[in-house]
């Protein structure tokens, strides 16, 4: 669609837009012009958005300005019923955040949501993510992943054991000032030695990614972190009286199918279930053999 155009029905259209996570040079040519083309712009951080337009050289609105309103989590429930009015007025909205997708542990989930029920047309200009980046950066298996936002204050303990079976790898928010504890945490609930990266200042000039085990960066971690931080845990294995012979076999031939040779996707089986290599090898064998045999 064209930024700034109207939606079906004469509505207007919720455009949800990425905003570059640290770095000015990843914001896509399609938000600044985004920026410069819609007249009603809501912002997580009317003052952050000004600064982000004035360094990409961008005029908010263009020739005719926009008008700016502040969206976030205080106001996110009226502020959502103004802006329906606006859209349902036929006027574009373009949301924002200080950096990111919006609706992903930021506002715009509840707007995006109520024109989905209203018939009003929502769109995206994707962006980055901390969520993604984080993600693939942590070395960590990307194919299944969850994300669970900030981890609650209080009640973490039992927050974290009813996660401690989650087989996909997951990914966090943290404050700097709370990852410390909240490592411990993790390592008291998901095993001191189960893999996990901290990611901290994506994209800018400090980036820094930790691997190691939770226990290891929780010792890390408590002689203090700065910066936006992303934990990244991997997911809990299988318990190999748990894997039976029907899901052993599934799994190899899964890997076959994306092209994985037999021998590597028997040695990567066993390894992520625990079970040991040569009863995977035995059993994919021995079935290999008795359909020969027939």
């Amino acid at each position: 669609m064209v930024e700034g155009g109207v939606g079906a029905r004469g509505t207007g259209t919720l455009t949800l837009a990425g905003v570059p996570i640290g770095n000015l040079e990843d914001a896509p040519p399609r938000l600044l012009r985004a920026l410069e083309a819609f007249r009603v712009i809501a912002a997580e951080d009317t003052r952050r958005l000004r600064q982000f337009a004035s360094r990409a050289n961008v005029r908010l609105g263009g020739a005719e300005g926009a008008r700016v309103v502040s969206y976030y989590d205080a106001n996110e429930s009226r502020r959502t019923d103004e802006l329906l009015a606006d859209l349902r007025g036929g006027r574009d909205v373009l949301v924002v955040t200080d950096a990111g997708m919006p609706g992903v542990s930021d506002p715009g989930y509840r707007l995006a949501a109520a024109c989905g029920e209203e018939g009003i047309p929502v769109t995206a200009i994707p962006g980055p993510s901390a969520v993604t980046t984080a993600l693939v950066v942590s070395g960590l298996p990307t194919d299944r992943f969850c994300f669970e936002g900030f981890p609650p204050r209080k009640g973490l303990s039992g927050y974290l054991a009813d996660l401690s079976a989650e087989r996909r790898t997951m990914v966090f928010f943290e404050s700097p000032h709370r990852v410390a504890a909240t490592l411990e945490a993790m390592a008291g609930a998901f095993g001191a030695d189960r893999r996990a990266a901290v990611c901290r200042e994506l994209t800018k000039t400090y980036e820094e990614v930790r691997r190691g085990g939770l226990a290891e960066l929780a010792e890390w971690a408590s002689g203090g972190v700065r910066g936006e931080v992303s934990v990244v845990v991997e997911g809990a294995r299988r318990r190999p009286e748990e894997t039976g012979d029907a899901d052993l076999l599934a799994a190899v031939s899964e890997l076959e199918e994306e092209g994985v040779r037999r021998k590597e996707a028997i040695t990567r089986v066993a390894k992520e279930t625990g079970v040991p290599k040569r009863r995977v090898y035995d059993l994919v064998h021995g079935v290999v053999a008795a359909e020969q045999a027939d």
